[in-house]
C-alpha cells in the first residue's frame, strides 16, 4: 500500500470494487440454471446452452478478480468480455416494440455502459490498496 495514501482511499477503493464487481458474482448463478439458459435462447443467443453458462464462468471469475483485487486487471477486461456481448444482444432496446419495455431494456443498456466504464477504469488504474495484487507488489519489494 502506498504510503501517501490517504486512510479514506484505503477504505473507499476496495468498497468501490466490491460495490462494482458484486452484481456480477451475485448474478453468475442465474447463468447455470435451466430457466437462464432458456431465456437467453428466447433472446436469441446462439448455442445457449454452452454460451449462457460460459458467460456466467466469465461474469463470476471477472467479479471475485475485482472483488478480491487479484489480477484485476484481467479480471476487468473478463468483464467487458462479459458486458459488450451481452449489452447488445440482452438489452437491444431499439429492436422491442413495446414502448414500455423498450424504455426498461435502454436503462438496462445504460447501466451496462457505465459498467464498462467502470472495468475500463479498473483495467487502467488497477485494484489499488487493500488488494492481493497490492500484497503482491508489497512482498516482492522487501
Amino acid at each position: 500500500m502506498r504510503s501517501d495514501a490517504g486512510t479514506w482511499t484505503r477504505y473507499l477503493v476496495p468498497l468501490g470494487r466490491v460495490a462494482f464487481a458484486g452484481v456480477f458474482v451475485a448474478f453468475a448463478p442465474a447463468n447455470f440454471t435451466q430457466q437462464g439458459i432458456a431465456w437467453g435462447a428466447s433472446q436469441g443467443i446462439p448455442l445457449a446452452r454452452v454460451l449462457v453458462p460460459l458467460a456466467g464462468v466469465i461474469s463470476l471469475l471477472g467479479g471475485l478478480s475485482v472483488i478480491l483485487g487479484y489480477r484485476v486487471k484481467i479480471g476487468a477486461w473478463l468483464l467487458v468480455l462479459f458486458l459488450v456481448p451481452v449489452t447488445g444482444m440482452m438489452h437491444n432496446f431499439w429492436a422491442v416494440k413495446d414502448p414500455m419495455m423498450a424504455q426498461f431494456q435502454f436503462g438496462f443498456f445504460m447501466a451496462n455502459l457505465s459498467r464498462i466504464g467502470g472495468a475500463f477504469l479498473i483495467a487502467h488504474f488497477g485494484a489499488g490498496p487493500f488488494s492481493l495484487d497490492a500484497l503482491h507488489t508489497e512482498s516482492r519489494q522487501r
